[in-house]
């Protein structure tokens, strides 16, 4: 289609913003318009809320929530079998996302229809294929290119809003913007200002979630978080295992936490740290038996050959029992934000001597390190790049501008990182000032409830859902 092509060949908003009034608006994309489909064709359901977001980081720590949050506030499907709202969720294309991330949201029982990332395109252009939807809604952006959200609302005829963590793209094409920052609002065409909002940060209101959680014995917990992604799973699994086996040997009283991602298994961590990985070999650590839960023990335990029992909490998302935790050591990636949200001390670690299969890294940088064929090279020259270009990887430092936890980066051992954390767990001075520190980081809570009311503005009150 000419206008495809007439997008993806002007490089700024304004040119795309040309374009696009020639068709005056984004539905113009599309042969028919939705709402321009005949009555009788037209379902009973007179409204939707539509999330749209990406990978399983956006949808543990904004969607869920969020999505908790509405369901609190208004009487939708499915929660509400009579009313005539519905809660929906709409995936997008995106290169971090597993695939897994339909499957996790559907046992949250939150959304009436759930449409993963390989339908996107699909539904853009036969959105009847996908059961009837009703002439009014409202689309709420949540992760992901903020132009998906742009043409799905424009394509169904919906109400816009975008939350905007750092800018926000499209303002021409929001009828609201729920920014994190002043910044957002800032940055934005004076023309536009009156649209944003500022709600705050999403995930300050994740440590209050996760508090209501039923309390963890008492003792030293520290949670292993070695990844979500194949390519880190395989590093991070044997990596983690052996560095508990150390730390129980230099603090017998302490107590691990392994939370399962909804995109892996037990029984893919097990593979991990079997022979069909070759990088197990660098590593002593050894899978002696996974022991089930018990009417005391509420979760599986892993243990390890050195006998240290790995507590394994498989249901997502953890944010309770890692908030109960003394100190985190995992891989790089969202998790650092979920992290320093739930104001958890941790310990980031880049084993550089594993880089070769390093390639979960964000955008195109990650999508040309998996090209067949030239993968090792590109994996090894890409990650030494961003190592050597970016000051700091985990996103609490990002965020600050300066180190606040420590990124151990090179090629470290389990016992460098077994000693660290005996060090940090030695001096809770230490470990509540970084708790302190990370909870400044994020702001006051409450931006979930401000965007959810940020939603009910844009809802027609016609309806009655107040």
């Amino acid at each position: 289609m000419r206008i495809f092509r007439n997008l993806y060949r002007v490089g700024s908003e304004e040119h795309v913003a040309s374009a696009l009034r020639v068709q005056v608006s984004p539905s113009a994309f599309f042969p028919y318009n939705l709402t321009s489909l005949p009555p009788a064709v037209m379902p009973d359901t007179s409204l939707a809320v539509v999330l749209v977001s990406n990978g399983p980081g956006e949808l543990a720590t904004w969607v869920r929530p969020i999505a908790e949050s509405l369901h609190r506030s208004i009487l939708m499907r499915p929660r509400a079998a009579s009313s005539p709202i519905d809660l929906r969720l709409v995936l997008v294309p995106c290169p971090n996302a597993t695939g897994q991330e339909a499957d996790a949201a559907r046992r949250w029982i939150q959304f009436e229809q759930i449409t993963p990332a390989n339908q996107f395109w699909n539904l853009l252009f036969f959105p009847r294929r996908y059961g009837p939807w009703p002439r009014q809604g409202v689309v709420v952006f949540l992760g992901g290119d903020q132009f998906w959200s742009v043409l799905l609302s424009g394509r169904l005829g919906y109400r816009h809003l975008t939350y905007a963590e750092w800018v926000a793209r499209w303002p021409r094409w929001n009828d609201c913007i729920a920014a994190m920052s002043p910044k957002v609002r800032d940055q934005l065409p004076r023309r536009f200002r009156e649209r944003c909002t500022v709600v705050g940060d999403l995930m300050a209101d994740l440590s209050c979630l996760a508090r209501a959680e039923a309390p963890l014995p008492q003792g030293d917990w520290v949670a292993l978080l070695p990844g979500s992604k194949r390519a880190k799973l395989c590093v991070g699994v044997p990596f983690l295992l052996e560095a508990a086996d150390r730390l129980a040997r230099l603090r017998p009283g302490c107590r691990f936490l392994l939370p399962v991602a909804p995109t892996t298994s037990v029984k893919e961590l097990e593979s991990f740290m079997s022979s069909s990985n070759p990088i197990a070999a660098a590593y002593r650590s050894a899978i002696a038996m996974v022991r089930p839960a018990e009417l005391d023990q509420p979760w599986r335990r892993l243990i390890t050959r050195a006998g240290t029992v790995i507590y394994l909490q498989e249901d997502h998302p953890a944010h309770g029992p890692l908030s109960q935790c003394d100190l985190a050591l995992t891989t790089v990636g969202a998790n650092t934000a979920e992290l320093g949200a739930l104001g958890l001390p941790m310990i980031v670690i880049v084993p550089t001597q594993h880089l070769a299969v390093m390639q979960a890294w964000d955008g195109w940088i990650g999508l040309l390190a998996r090209l067949p064929g030239l993968r090792w090279c590109i994996g090894v020259l890409l990650s030494a790049w961003r190592l050597r270009r970016h000051g700091f990887l985990a996103w609490p430092n990002i965020s600050a501008g300066r180190m606040v936890v420590p990124e151990r980066v090179g090629s470290i051992s389990p016992q460098d990182i077994a000693n660290e954390a005996s060090a940090w767990l030695e001096s809770p001075e230490r470990l509540m000032g970084l708790r302190e520190d990370l909870r400044s980081l994020r702001g006051q809570p409450g931006a979930v409830s401000a965007l959810v009311q940020q939603v009910r503005r844009l809802l027609p009150k016609a309806l009655g859902a107040f």
